[in-house]
């Protein structure tokens, strides 16, 4: 057994199931993305997915991983990166790296949360959220557009609407206002999405393997993510959620093979759930240092209970071409 870390040693989730995995005495390594100009690899793939990796600290045989937890920045955006430049070799390097590395991610028969082609839905927030609908759940009523006489039709259809980009990168939740109307036009350059406005109560629910973990939370902010200081505190605290509730979340988490995920819900006055998105690598940390709830040792369980699944062959056995990437 052997578990395999991938990321930024400060990274704060990554660190918590580290420090997890330590204390359960579970062989762990983790490989630090700042070492990347440090660090080799070879992939080898046929009937089986082997390859070794060499870092400044440690060899690992990549065949005797069991399971993986990965959280990688994208290297380029490392300092010594950057500033060697786009055609430097440096940058070569870790693009090298990043894309081995993920590809091997998605064919090994360890264990990992999760695997890149699970977590690319959350690229798109407009297929998520079909998939979200299609597996049971209420979603608010969605436009994505670059139309601003649509969103305006929208908008008076609904009376009261939200905005937030479409992407996987983290952005601001806001509530459309009549401030707002001077800019509309700028959706001509930019795909928006805009939803009616749900009003009610928000959940985060972290579902790890069988495991959920649900928490309250109680704010006056659009985007509780983002309150601002003259708003009241955010409030989180652990609590229950109708059992037909977490159920459907644990439905949703292995319909889209996300062994570990945290899905964002809301409570609306009269009773109805409603669920906006899944996250597929959640910053657990910031709910768990508010609720006290084992996320991080549950996922630290959930790692070192898997077995490889050593049926698993990769292109009917032909052996494919060795990848090596290396810094020489």
């Amino acid at each position: 057994m052997l578990i395999l870390l991938w990321g930024l040693p400060e990274d704060s989730p990554l660190a918590a199931v580290y420090s997890e995995l330590i204390s359960l005495g579970i062989p762990t390594v983790l490989l630090n993305q700042q070492d990347i100009l440090a660090t080799e690899i070879e992939l080898l793939v046929g009937e089986s997915v082997q390859g070794v990796l060499r870092t400044p600290q440690q060899t690992i045989d990549l065949s005797t991983v069991t399971a993986a937890y990965i959280r990688p920045y994208d290297s380029r955006r490392l300092p010594q990166i950057e500033q060697a430049g786009i055609n430097s070799l440096a940058w070569q390097q870790a693009i090298a790296i990043d894309d081995t590395l993920l590809c091997w991610s998605e064919i090994t028969p360890a264990l990992v949360i999760n695997r890149p082609a699970a977590m690319a839905p959350n690229g798109s927030k407009p297929y998520q959220l079909e998939q979200i609908r299609q597996l049971g759940f209420q979603i608010p009523a969605t436009l994505v557009t670059t139309d601003p006489n649509a969103v305006q039709a929208f908008w008076q259809q609904h009376g009261n609407i939200i905005y937030k980009s479409i992407s996987g990168i983290r952005s601001k939740v806001s509530r459309l206002n009549p401030a707002h109307l001077e800019r509309l036009a700028n959706v001509s350059w930019c795909p928006t999405q805009f939803q009616q406005y749900i009003p009610g109560r928000d959940y985060r629910v972290h579902v790890v393997g069988t495991e959920v973990f649900a928490s309250e939370v109680i704010s006056p902010a659009d985007d509780y993510r983002y309150a601002s200081p003259d708003e009241e505190s955010t409030v989180i605290r652990a609590c229950e959620i109708p059992q037909e509730v977490e159920a459907k979340c644990q439905a949703l988490a292995q319909a889209i093979n996300l062994p570990l995920c945290g899905i964002d819900l809301r409570q609306t006055p009269d009773g109805e759930w409603y669920c906006f998105e899944v996250n597929p690598s959640p910053g657990f940390t910031y709910y768990e240092y508010a609720t006290s709830q084992p996320i991080s040792r549950a996922i630290a369980h959930l790692l070192a209970a898997c077995k490889k699944d050593t049926a698993i062959t990769e292109k009917h056995g032909i052996k494919l071409p060795k990848i090596s990437v290396s810094n020489t």
